[in-house]
């Protein structure tokens, strides 16, 4: 009997083919999400952008990336509300750590809303140190603003396999 094997999940350049199901994963998952036009300034742009796929659901989240100078700063990294919960934000992080080191980046930058305390939690139990907060940083309701909290990830203390 021969078997095949398939893979549990696959990362692949994200573009414009991807970015329907990319912005229906952003509108799920956000509720002030990216717009169009930002997805494609940022393809545009040559940020660093993967979308995630499994083979029972296809499209499930993505990332993007902006490399600097000894850096990268993570912009976006979201998986789809149903498919939560089973390893695939964590698995996207070790892909972006490894880009991190082929890219020899010392370190890796985000900013996560006050109050996304999941993420926040994912984040820090992958090693990320809260460094500071961006006072009124994202949208918010009517005229608010929400603050942003900070953090960092030194790629040498980054010991992280896939997961």
């Amino acid at each position: 009997m021969n078997a095949v094997v398939r893979p549990h999940r696959l990362l692949h350049t994200l573009g414009e083919a991807d970015l329907d199901a990319v912005l229906a994963i952003e509108q799920l998952a956000y509720e002030f999400p990216w717009t169009r036009g930002n997805f494609l300034d940022s393809l545009h742009a040559g940020y660093l952008m993967q979308v995630l796929l499994t083979p029972a659901h296809g499209r499930v989240g993505y990332f993007i990336a902006l490399a600097g100078v000894d850096e990268l700063h993570l912009l976006n990294l979201s998986v789809a509300p149903p498919c939560q919960g089973q390893g695939h934000a964590r698995y996207m992080l070790d892909a972006l750590c490894e880009l991190a080191r082929q890219r020899c980046a010392a370190q890796l930058w985000l900013e996560v809303r006050i109050s996304n305390t999941r993420a926040r939690e994912l984040y820090e139990r992958y090693g990320f140190c809260n460094v500071g907060v961006r006072r009124a940083y994202y949208p918010a309701h009517g005229c608010q603003r929400e603050d942003a909290v900070v953090m960092s990830l030194q790629m040498a203390k980054a010991t992280h396999g896939p997961g």
